[in-house]
């Protein structure tokens, strides 16, 4: 089973397993396959206690072993629903929790109903952007007939949403980054973590809060009544540990493991102290992903004159104004890669994306594809590159002119590169002219361009085409477009780093955006 889908179902059975109401409503054998699937069920069993352990390879062993075969075959309808679920939802474009709630509403209310036609389909046409819960319950009674509640839906969701960690539109998971912490940060605040003094993203339960209780009686001691009435069950941190958290997050698992991946466990002023790029507050550069700093607090700086910033216990994780916060510096942390997530707006963009997602299908193909060809040419049809403008006494609109023309007769021979994706080498510049010519355009012309690339993809790279159809994240299909279609001199980390970086602006940007008719 895959990570995905085996974290979403452990979601699913805590807030069933914490909501009495709603596990009144759930059939034993549904409820029952929920729990079979879950691996390991411990945490689970934590909720209540914290301190059971359980030999989960044998619970679930035993369990499997006195199912009937109308029950086995009912626990593997819904494996294999939950499956279906989540690859339609990406096909649509919808990632990370909106595949969570889909999964959620079938599990839940739909399972009665999962086997009339096309279901799953019918399911995912209820999902739209920026939806309201009571919006999306709306659709789903509607296209099925039920009369589900949107009240008892959000409360469901509003549990697993106050604990789910949503790495599908990170740049590179593996890569600790700027870019990646700022998109930690937002995702913290938006899903309502907590503040508990000597914590850094694990989710507070009780066990782990009265550790903490113990080691920190002074720090935690005079919120105890407060702490226990809103943070329990939810994720927390203090305000180091809001970045520590990150940086020992594993992308796998979606577990913070403390001390992990080269981020030490320091406090706010030793982590200032460590830097060594830093400075007084007046001159923070625009570079989101930088740490803000006063003595004894830390906070991140997110882009536009704002941070997110594990406030107090009584505040939790929120987003203030940067000249608000009585910052004195900032820094850049030194545990952490920066990279360039500025991105420019090309004139053709979406009609780009559209024209790509209609041969690719894959949002994060897309968006690899496109922070390539960002990388290369800016979007640009036209763009000759730079380094040979010089040498062959040509800008980009005098170099396509001739080449239109016919006064320029070494355009296939020249080496410059050329156009979306800077073209280069001889066999691909003189099947990209004979396609000019075949279509009767000019050499710069954005729609023969892009049937030039989805027919070299097809034709001339299906590896590549593959890969973006199924790549998992835009860090994926990036790094195989650079090494197997682009192939510059220089494929170095920072190089993939940055194409990645271009690519997640685009997916961010353009993948929950409706396509063109």
């Amino acid at each position: 089973m895959s990570v995905t889908v085996g974290a979403a179902l452990k979601r699913i059975a805590v807030a069933i397993l914490t909501n009495p109401k709603v596990l009144k409503t759930v059939g034993g054998i549904v409820l029952g396959i929920i729990i079979i699937i879950i691996m390991p069920i411990v945490a689970v069993v934590s909720i209540f206690s914290g301190d059971i352990e359980i030999d989960t390879g044998r619970l679930q062993t035993m369990v499997v072993e006195n199912l009937s075969a109308e029950e086995q075959a009912k626990l593997q309808f819904v494996e294999d629903t939950m499956y279906g679920i989540e690859e339609e939802m990406e096909a649509a474009g919808f990632g990370g929790l909106r595949v969570t709630e889909a999964q959620v509403l079938f599990t839940l209310c739909l399972y009665d109903r999962a086997q009339e036609e096309g279901f799953i389909s019918r399911l995912t046409g209820c999902f739209a952007e920026d939806q309201t819960d009571a919006q999306l319950i709306g659709a789903v009674n509607a296209a099925f007939g039920t009369e589900i509640s949107s009240e008892e839906f959000s409360q469901i969701m509003d549990a697993i949403r106050s604990v789910y960690i949503d790495t599908s539109g990170y740049i590179d998971p593996y890569t600790k980054n700027n870019l990646d912490l700022v998109t930690w940060a937002k995702e913290a605040k938006d899903n309502g973590w907590g503040y508990v003094w000597g914590t850094y993203g694990s989710v507070l339960t009780k066990s782990y809060y009265n550790a903490k209780l113990e080691q920190y009686p002074e720090e935690i001691g005079g919120y105890a009544e407060f702490i226990e009435a809103n943070w329990l069950g939810r994720r927390t941190a203090d305000c180091n540990g809001l970045i520590k958290g990150y940086g020992w997050l594993n992308p796998d698992t979606h577990e913070v493991e403390y001390g992990t991946n080269g981020m030490p466990d320091i406090g706010a002023d030793t982590m200032y102290t460590n830097a060594s790029e830093k400075g007084t507050i007046d001159t923070i550069p625009e570079i989101p992903g930088l740490a803000v700093w006063h003595e004894g607090h830390i906070g991140i700086y997110i882009g536009d004159g704002k941070v997110i910033e594990a406030k107090g216990t009584k505040y939790g994780v929120v987003e203030t104004e940067l000249t608000a916060g009585g910052w004195t510096h900032w820094l850049k942390i030194p545990y952490i890669t920066y990279i360039d997530g500025e991105l420019g707006s090309a004139p053709e963009e979406k009609k780009i994306w559209d024209a790509l997602y209609a041969k690719i299908g894959n949002p994060y193909g897309v968006a690899g594809l496109m922070g390539n060809l960002y990388a290369e040419s800016g979007l640009l049809p036209d763009n000759l590159q730079n380094s040979y403008e010089a040498s062959l006494g040509y800008t980009d609109a005098s170099y396509t002119a001739a080449v239109d023309s016919g006064a320029y007769a070494n355009f296939t021979t020249d080496s410059a590169g050329y156009g979306l994706a800077q073209w280069t080498v001889q066999d691909r510049k003189e099947s990209l002219l004979a396609y000019k010519a075949e279509h009767g355009s000019s050499i710069a012309d954005l729609d023969m361009q892009l049937a030039f690339l989805c027919h070299e993809l097809e034709t001339k790279f299906p590896n590549v085409l593959e890969k973006l159809k199924n790549a998992s994240s835009v860090r994926e299909a990036s790094d195989y477009v650079l090494f197997h279609f682009e192939a510059p001199a220089d494929q170095g980390e920072s190089v993939q780093a940055q194409r990645a970086a271009y690519g997640a602006g685009y997916y961010s940007r353009c993948a929950f955006t409706p396509t063109e008719d």
